[in-house]
C-alpha cells in the first residue's frame, strides 16, 4: 500500500525559502482544483511548485525534469518546462519542482460549446501525433513507474475481471466480458511509440478557446498508444468523438483495446463510488455502455 504525504501551503513556503531563496519574496497561492498524486501551489505569476504526495509518484521527478525538455521540442502544444529540482528534506521525504506556469484552465473545470468540443477533438489528435511521431528521444518500456500505460491491456486481466464482476446486477457483464476477451487477443504489431500514459481531462488546459497546453506526464513511456485514446470516451462524444477517431487514423484493435482501457478505468471508478445512482455514478455507467456496445 502507498503510503501518502500531504503537502501544504505552508510546507512549500518553508521549502523554497530554505532551497531557493531567489524565490522566497514571490507569493504562493493555492491553485482552483488539486491533484491527488501531486499538490500544485503558483509561485509568482510565471511558476508553479509540484510536490508527489507519495513515493510512487516522487519517482517521476527526476524523469520528467530529462525528459519533458526533449519532448517539447517536437511538439506545438506547450508542455510543462522544468525551471528547477527541489531536494527532500528533514520536513519532506521527496524531491519536487519549480515548473514554467502555464495559462489556461484544465478541460474539467470548463463547460464547452460542441463546436469547441470538435475543435478541441482535432487538437487533441494533432498533439497525440505529434507525439508518437517523436522518434529521437529514448524512453522507458512501460511498468510500475508509469502504472502499465503503453502494455497491454491484459496487465490488468484480473482486476478488470473481478470489477465486471461486482457491478454485475448494474452493467451488461457479459458484453463487458466479451468486449474484454475481443480486446486481449490483440496487440500493437508495430513500433512501440511515445505515450503521454494520463491523457485525461485534468491533464488538458485550454486558453482563448484553444487547447495551449498538455500536462503531468509522469505517465509517459514508449509503448502501445491505446491508453492514449479513453479520451474518445471519457470526454468526447458525438461529432466530437467522430473527428477524434477519424483524425487519429487507427486499426480497428487498437480501438478495441482503446475501449478496454476506457472499460478498465471506469469499472474500477464506478467500484470506488459509494452511490451507485450518482451523477459520477451516472457518467461512469455511460461509459462502460458506450464501450461495451461499440
Amino acid at each position: 500500500m502507498t503510503t501518502t504525504f500531504a503537502p501544504t501551503l505552508d510546507l512549500a513556503r518553508k521549502l523554497i525559502a530554505e532551497q531557493f531563496p531567489e524565490y522566497a519574496s514571490l507569493a504562493i497561492t493555492d491553485v482552483e482544483k488539486q491533484g491527488h498524486d501531486n499538490r500544485t501551489y503558483r509561485l509568482g505569476d510565471h511558476m508553479l511548485i509540484r510536490m508527489p504526495t507519495a513515493e510512487d509518484y516522487a519517482l517521476k521527478v527526476p524523469k520528467e525534469q530529462e525528459l519533458l525538455p526533449q519532448l517539447a521540442k517536437y511538439l506545438s502544444v506547450s508542455i510543462p518546462a522544468p525551471i528547477k529540482m527541489g531536494k527532500p528534506s528533514t520536513d519532506y521525504p521527496y524531491p519536487f519542482s519549480i515548473y514554467k506556469w502555464l495559462p489556461g484552465k484544465s478541460i474539467n473545470l470548463l463547460t464547452l460549446a460542441e463546436q469547441d468540443k470538435e475543435q478541441l477533438a482535432f487538437d487533441l489528435a494533432k498533439f497525440l501525433k505529434e507525439l508518437q511521431a517523436i522518434t529521437d528521444v529514448e524512453g522507458s518500456e512501460p511498468g510500475q513507474h508509469n502504472w502499465w500505460r503503453g502494455d497491454h491491456a491484459s496487465v490488468y486481466d484480473k482486476g478488470a475481471r473481478e470489477q465486471i464482476a461486482e457491478l454485475a446486477e448494474i452493467i451488461d457483464a457479459s458484453k463487458a466480458l466479451a468486449l474484454w476477451d475481443r480486446a486481449c487477443a490483440t496487440k500493437w504489431n508495430k513500433q512501440p511509440v511515445w505515450i503521454h500514459g494520463d491523457f485525461a481531462t485534468s491533464n488538458i488546459l485550454m486558453d482563448g478557446g484553444k487547447l495551449s497546453a498538455v500536462i503531468d506526464f509522469g505517465g509517459a513511456a514508449v509503448g502501445d498508444p491505446a491508453c492514449d485514446l479513453v479520451i474518445a470516451w471519457t470526454y468526447l462524444s458525438g461529432k466530437a468523438r467522430e473527428i477524434f477517431i477519424s483524425e487519429m487514423d487507427m486499426d480497428n484493435d487498437t480501438w478495441l483495446r482503446a475501449r478496454a482501457w476506457a472499460l478498465w478505468k471506469a469499472t474500477f471508478e464506478l467500484c470506488q463510488i459509494t452511490d451507485k445512482r450518482s451523477h459520477e455514478a451516472e457518467a461512469q455507467k455511460r461509459i462502460i455502455g458506450e464501450v461495451a456496445n461499440g
